[in-house]
């Protein structure tokens, strides 16, 4: 037992389990044989699937042989038939010639008994028509035998052309000539057919007016055989040109009507120039009174009504007889506003009545039913902006026009000193003429922008006018500091011509507080207009316009340029007054002037006093023709001109030296007391402008006589009362100091750079250099 399980264990001999195993391909053996059985049930049934298309397919191929032999066995009797027919044929050939020789000769003869008897009768039938025609004539409104003789009338003419065309086509004009003499009464017969339907389509809108429609109905009958019969010659013609070689076989192809007698383009012809004839009227009537377009053409819209209420159902349905009127009448509406539009003399007037009808002509139009979209073109091109932008250039040319003419005439005036161009107004006040005539012309041109009742329009004039208005600001504060400037240096010439200068300086300054100045309430109370300023009138010729200028307009650039305005004509008359001070001091003063502060003048005279009694003197002469606001900006200005001036001759007069011992100070003092003695009799200006300003004069004074180490305190002091203080200027006063000297500047010019000065309005000290 030990060797069997020794070699057991060292695995020499299978176990038992393992020799009695039944292998995995028996056990697959089920599963196999279930597979090949269901593939071969697959296969067994597409074979019989096969077996029965192909015997189906045998069967059908077997009926489809049986049946194509009985059509063959068909098909060869049907042959036979035909080779019957073919011989017996043969046989009827041999006399067809003679048969269609008899056919033609019978029809030709037909023909020629029918041309025989219609030229017989010919004549007796143009009467006849005429006779009809003419008892028509008696009574115009109705015509009741219109379709009779139409009727005759339409034989008549195809007779006529049916044996013109056959003598034509025989190639003999021997006769031709002949046949149009005995057709000729045709003719007049035709020329009265058709004056008959004129009259008819000239008067449709009376006609139907007057409710006379039977007659209407047998217009449209007339004219729609005509329209039929002009289709039919107009496929005739169309194939005659396609198919040449065919047309001479069928005889039928030239029967009837020969020409195209175009008898509905004549009667829409006759809708065009009855519109066309009203419009003429309208416009002569335009051109006499453009603001009633609308009044004028009031016929355009009752005819339009009167055929869609009363014409649709007398025309046939496809004619569309209201579409057929409303495209000819919108189109010469097109037409004739147009022809204004493009016109070289068109007015504004007219551009206005033109942009103001179109809105109300669509309206109109909708209101008969026919739609904006439904009109074509627009019955202005979309032009109205065109026009609007062209008007508002109207009346902006002619504002820069007539403004740039009143500049050239005042600039004329001006420089020539004429005295006939200014005047005195009740007030005794100067003036100059040509204000009240631009502000009237302003007001007219405001009138006309407002005729346009569009806010773009009276806006873009009102800016245009803002413009004008501030271009003349400039023109006349160039042109007056121009004619100053050359008093420099005066001339005598130039000094002859002071006076009406300065008559002129202050017109010019009166008339531009006469601009802004407004009467107390009370007073406009009283007379609403007369008393009020320029400005504030037109800014009410604006507002009190049919189309004022929007309130978002008005709220900013309105109010904004109103205001700049209102600010440019003080700045402009204080610019006058200034102006005017200038004179007199280069003028009156040259020499009094240049003697300030010089050693052996400045102690012995009385300079500011002498100044100051000069300036009594104009303010006697000139007080009354001066606007009384004027007078405080005039002594204000006169103040700052001494004040300047003064101390500016500290620095730039020549030989100027303060002596430690001498009394400057109180010359100074006294100076000042001087001016003061003057200035104070207008205690408003006086105290509240004047006086602070000659605080300068103290601070120069102690720029002077303080020692050399409290010279920097005085001059930051001062510095930080009048912060546009110049050090060249105070540079330039240390200098005059007999005890100055380089040290004393450089502690200025160090202490000006360190001395921090806020800065507000310029002060008085700006001006001195």
């Amino acid at each position: 037992m030990a060797p069997i399980a020794s070699a057991t264990a060292s695995g020499g001999l299978p176990r038992i389990q393992d020799a009695l195993r039944t292998p995995e391909d028996l056990e697959k053996i089920t599963g196999l044989k279930a597979e090949i059985n269901r593939k071969k049930g697959d296969v067994d049934a597409r074979l019989r699937d096969g077996l029965k298309e192909h015997l189906e397919t045998t069967q059908n191929g077997m009926y489809t042989l049986s049946e194509g032999q009985k059509l063959v066995g068909q098909i060869r009797e049907e042959m036979k038939s035909i080779y019957d027919l073919c011989e017996q044929a043969q046989a009827i050939r041999r006399d067809f010639p003679q048969l269609d020789y008899l056919a033609r000769v019978h029809r030709n003869f037909e023909a020629t008994r029918a041309m025989q008897a219609g030229l017989d009768s010919f004549v007796q039938d143009c009467a006849y028509v005429q006779r009809l025609l003419e008892d028509d004539e008696n009574d115009l409104e109705q015509q009741p035998n219109l379709l009779e003789a139409h009727m005759r009338l339409t034989r008549l003419r195809d007779f006529r052309d049916e044996a013109l065309d056959q003598i034509r086509k025989g190639k003999d004009s021997s006769l031709e000539q002949t046949l149009i003499d005995w057709f000729q009464p045709l003719d007049d017969v035709i020329d009265i057919f058709d004056d008959h339907l004129g009259q008819i389509c000239m008067n449709l809108i009376e006609l139907v007016q007057r409710d006379n429609t039977g007659i209407i109905v047998r217009l449209a009958i007339v004219i729609a055989s005509e329209e039929k019969n002009d289709d039919r010659v107009r496929a005739l013609q169309d194939a005659q040109k396609d198919h040449q070689d065919l047309v001479s076989k069928f005889t039928s192809f030239t029967i009837g009507p020969k020409t195209i007698r175009g008898y509905k383009e004549k009667f829409l012809k006759a809708i065009e120039a009855v519109a066309q004839a009203k419009f003429e009227q309208t416009r002569e009537e335009f051109q006499t009174d453009p603001s009633r377009l609308e009044k004028q053409t009031k016929w355009f819209f009752s005819d339009i009504y009167v055929c869609k209420e009363g014409m649709q159902n007398l025309f046939p349905k496809k004619w569309k007889i209201l579409q057929t009127y409303v495209d000819i009448y919108h189109k010469q509406m097109h037409d004739f506003l147009i022809s204004f539009v493009e016109a070289e003399d068109l007015r504004p007037p007219q551009m206005l009545g033109i942009v103001h009808y179109v809105q109300v002509y669509y309206a109109k139009m909708n209101k008969l039913g026919v739609s904006q979209a439904q009109l074509k073109p627009h019955v202005l091109d979309s032009r109205e902006g065109d026009l609007i932008r062209e008007y508002r250039n109207i009346i902006t040319k002619a504002l820069t026009s007539w403004m740039d003419r009143m500049y050239i005439s005042d600039r004329k005036n001006f420089v020539s000193r004429a005295t006939d161009a200014i005047e005195q107004d009740p007030d005794g006040h100067f003036r100059t003429k040509t204000l009240g005539d631009m502000w009237r012309m302003l007001h007219e041109q405001a009138e006309a922008a407002g005729d346009s009742e569009r806010e773009d329009v009276v806006e873009g004039v009102m800016t245009a006018m803002f413009s004008a208005l501030k271009t003349r600001q400039q023109q006349w504060e160039t042109l007056i500091d121009e004619e100053v400037e050359r008093y420099k240096n005066p001339t005598p010439e130039l000094l002859e011509n002071l006076q009406p200068l300065q008559d002129w300086i202050l017109a010019i300054a009166n008339d531009q507080i006469a601009c802004v100045d407004d009467a107390a309430g009370d007073v406009i109370e009283e007379d609403p207009t007369a008393q009020k300023g320029y400005l504030t009138r037109f800014r009410e010729d604006f507002a009190n316009l049919p189309t004022p200028p929007s309130a978002k307009y008005m709220s900013t650039n309105g109010t904004t340029e109103l205001d700049v305005l209102r600010d440019g004509y003080v700045d402009l008359a204080t610019h006058c007054i200034n102006c005017f001070v200038q004179l007199i001091f280069r003028v009156d003063f040259r020499t009094i002037l240049t003697e300030l502060f010089v050693p052996g003048k400045w102690y012995e005279q009385t300079a500011i006093q002498r100044i100051t009694t000069t300036f009594d003197d104009y303010i006697s002469d000139y007080s009354s023709t001066l606007h009384p606001s004027l007078l405080d900006i005039f002594i204000e200005e006169l103040s700052d001109a001494l004040l300047v001036n003064y101390l500016t001759a500290i620095r730039t007069n020549r030989g100027v030296k303060f002596k430690r011992g001498e009394p400057f100070p109180a010359k100074f003092r006294e100076d000042v007391l001087a001016a003061f003695a003057f200035f104070e009799r207008y205690p408003d200006s006086f105290n509240e402008t004047i006086k602070p300003k000659w605080k300068a004069v103290n601070f120069a004074v102690q720029l002077l006589e303080a020692d050399k180490a409290e010279v920097v305190g005085v001059y930051e002091q001062f510095k930080r009362e009048f912060w546009d203080l110049h050090l060249s200027w105070v540079e330039g006063v240390l200098k005059t100091r007999d005890d100055w000297d380089r040290t004393m500047i450089t502690a200025v010019k160090r202490a000006a750079a360190s001395t921090y000065a806020e800065r507000g309005m310029d002060t008085v000290m700006g001006r001195v250099k």
